[in-house]
């Protein structure tokens, strides 16, 4: 694999993550399994809804899965995939942080 290929890799899975409703879902499954009658109800979405971000990200080998009986639940193919998301969480709300104290710089002139 070349340079080129691992970055259109890297850009797909930024491409998944660019979802409010499957970083949600990968927040509730920090640590845990879960099923997607417990994803329903914590995210507080259909099952629809929830089965196809589940789709999405089992497709692009962000979650894996495993059947108990009836049910089938979801874990995260990567747990160091929490890292990542932190991160991003991190430089997010130090990039708000900084809005603020620059309008508050502002409105102090």
């Amino acid at each position: 694999m070349n340079m080129l290929e691992l970055y259109k890799k890297h850009a797909e899975i930024c491409k998944t993550l660019a979802s409010p409703v499957r970083l949600e879902i990968i927040n509730l499954l920090r640590g845990k399994e879960r099923s997607v009658n417990e994803l329903m109800k914590l995210a507080k979405l259909s099952q629809s809804n929830v089965s196809q971000h589940l789709t999405i990200l089992r497709q692009n080998n962000i979650v894996s899965t495993k059947r108990k009986g009836k049910n089938i639940y979801y874990k995260l193919a990567y747990p160091e995939m929490i890292k990542a998301c932190d991160i991003m969480r991190n430089i997010l709300i130090k990039q708000l942080r900084s809005g603020e104290n620059f309008i508050k710089n502002l409105e102090g002139k």
